[in-house]
């Protein structure tokens, strides 16, 4: 697998963690530089990591995997997509002030990151049938997604700074989309 084949993998791959970057900007009444970098360092070093687990083990556990991955990415993120519909549901027009996306809830960042990271797990698996030097690769995936998500914040509050609770609302959404989406291509019902 040569560099510009990794370099799309690695574009290819943080497109998730870019989507749901924007969903947490959205909710931002200012950008928090903590804030955005943690989520990055979350998202990157996840989205490098899961390739190496991958990697690791090899395909004798993808049969395990494989069949319920496309389940939890979708559990996970129609979790916290629908927290945030809820939480936009109950707020009160007086408490609008973004103070949860500006906080670090690591829990939250353990669970998206989780979620979407687990395509990166296969790809994890096809490197070590390839033979791919894994520490490169997993290396470009982790600095890509980083600054994708980085930028994904900037780009989420530049919209969501005007329409936070709208904003808010249409990020939970988008996220239960995309982990529909995860779930229907893998059932084989949406090709994309």
């Amino acid at each position: 697998m040569g560099l510009a084949e990794l370099v799309l993998l690695a574009v290819g791959l943080s497109m998730d963690s870019f989507a749901v970057s924007i969903c947490k900007g959205l909710g931002m009444k200012k950008i928090n530089l903590k804030v955005t970098v943690v989520l990055g360092l979350f998202f990157g070093s996840f989205q490098a990591g899961m390739p190496v687990i991958g990697w690791a083990l090899g395909s004798q556990f993808m049969g395990i995997i494989g069949p319920i991955d496309h389940w939890i990415a979708f559990i996970l993120l129609a979790f916290i997509g629908g927290k945030m519909l809820w939480e936009a549901s109950t707020e009160d027009e007086d408490e609008g002030d973004g103070k949860d996306a500006e906080k670090i809830d690591l829990g939250e960042y353990l669970i998206l990151a989780i979620a979407t990271s687990i395509d990166a797990l296969a790809v994890g698996i096809s490197f070590a049938a390839l033979s791919v030097d894994i520490m490169p690769a997993v290396s470009l995936i982790g600095i890509t997604t980083f600054i994708f998500s980085v930028a994904g914040v900037a780009i989420g509050h530049t919209f969501g700074a005007r329409y936070e609770k709208p904003a808010t609302i249409v990020g939970g959404v988008v996220l239960i989309f995309i982990g529909l989406k995860i779930l229907l291509e893998h059932l084989g019902i949406l090709a994309i």
